[in-house]
């Protein structure tokens, strides 16, 4: 049998009940036809673009969004028929489905059991009502345990958490009672994110002066007829920078006290239960982006889909790549970049034996002047051939990061 190169598929969903406040991935809300129409559009996809990848054994399934776990279960059911029908699709792999606690019932997680799912994300963000509805998020806490039970009862053994810290009018002490409520349940895997402020959010209205961007200047007037911006505006501040790391370092000594390991910057898990997924993602493995908006990395080329629905549901998605736009051969020193910024979010950090084999650079001879540097400022920590981030260095790691620029 010939060697297949590993491949990643991630499978975009785009439908959610509602838009959250601080959201700015491709998803919004849609009647259940489109949601049949999509999916039509979507195995059709699947079958087109399979046929280029004989040659790969995919060894990861990620499904997210949006809010997958909006669809009817017997959607759900004929996407994973088609992707196990068309992709050579390994013994064991890890197959993931994001949810969110307000659209998942017993009846999904069924569905999501006999088509292969062996790993659920549940967006839960903070198990404090006020802050979720801060956040726009439609579901109470309650609502969360609920499906975080019936998932254990349907045989799920491999559960992530989502959770966010730096929300508005959060507290250390609301974050620590966050992160104590979701340890008691004993989830295989926490991701602990810091909220961001992306542009084009409603959240970045209110909040983008704070940052230092300047986006109130550009803020709506605020009047009887527009109560949404005007609830927006009387949310509490965010936490200030030094509230913020202090919530960091707080989450790192919880999850170390229960036996929950740091393996990337935000994400934590009991040993066997890191996110194989993602640490492709950081590790450089090929990925194959399946429906609207997607991106993929293959054969050195990223390249993503349409992010137009209308256009995505017009086209003819038997014929390989048709999807796709926006495609790029990232250069030598694009991937050198890549390797050095995402290699160093892991606890693991990069290996200068690794580059040599990707590459046929010595990362030294690449980095030495940036290593010499960050080191001398506390910032890294060499062992040969191993680079990581010290806990300074993560403290400040977008800049860290800065530093491995080469184009």
């Amino acid at each position: 049998m010939m060697n297949k190169r590993e491949l990643e598929l991630y499978v975009h969903i785009p439908f959610c009940a509602s838009k959250c406040a601080y959201c700015d991935f491709l998803s919004f809300a849609a009647p259940e036809q489109m949601y049949r129409k999509y999916m039509d559009k979507l195995i059709e996809e699947i079958y087109g673009q399979s046929a280029a990848f004989s040659k790969y054994r995919v060894t990861t399934v990620f499904v997210g969004g949006g809010t997958p776990s909006i669809l009817p279960p017997y959607l759900m059911e004929k996407m994973f028929e088609a992707l196990f029908l068309c992709f050579d699709i390994a013994e064991g792999a890890e197959i993931t489905v994001e949810a969110n606690p307000g659209t998942l019932t017993a009846e999904k997680l069924k569905a999501y059991r006999a088509g292969g799912v062996n790993r659920l994300s549940l967006g839960l963000q903070s198990a404090d009502d006020k802050e979720l509805k801060y956040l726009g998020r439609i579901h109470s806490y309650d609502e969360f345990l609920k499906s975080y039970q019936r998932a254990r009862q349907e045989g799920f053994s491999n559960i992530n958490v989502d959770l966010m810290s730096a929300l508005p009018g959060q507290s250390v002490h609301s974050w620590k009672t966050t992160l104590k409520k979701v340890m008691m349940l004993k989830p295989e895997h926490i991701s602990a994110y810091s909220l961001m402020i992306e542009e084009g959010t409603p959240f970045y209205k209110r909040f983008g002066m704070q940052n230092g961007t300047g986006a109130q200047n550009e803020a709506e007037p605020i009047n009887a007829e527009n109560s949404d911006l005007a609830s927006l505006m009387a949310l509490p501040d965010l936490p200030d920078e030094g509230t913020d790391r202090e919530m960091y370092h707080v989450t790192k000594e919880m999850m170390a006290a229960q036996g929950l390991e740091r393996y990337e910057i935000s994400n934590y898990a009991k040993p066997g239960f890191a996110c194989r997924h993602n640490i492709g993602y950081w590790t450089g493995v090929e990925y194959l982006g399946l429906g609207l908006g997607a991106s993929s990395y293959t054969c050195g080329y990223r390249y993503c889909n349409t992010d137009d629905l209308q256009e995505y549901l017009s086209l003819n998605l038997y014929q390989s790549g048709e999807a796709a736009r926006e495609i790029h051969e990232l250069s030598l020193e694009e991937r050198m970049e890549e390797f050095m910024f995402l290699g160093l979010r892991m606890m693991r950090g990069v290996s200068g034996s690794r580059f040599i084999e990707r590459f046929g650079r010595n990362m030294w001879n690449v980095y030495g002047s940036v290593f010499l540097k960050l080191e001398r400022q506390g910032l890294i920590e060499v062992e040969a051939p191993v680079v990581r981030l010290t806990e300074r260095g993560i403290d400040v790691s977008n800049l860290v990061l800065s530093e491995f620029l080469l184009t």
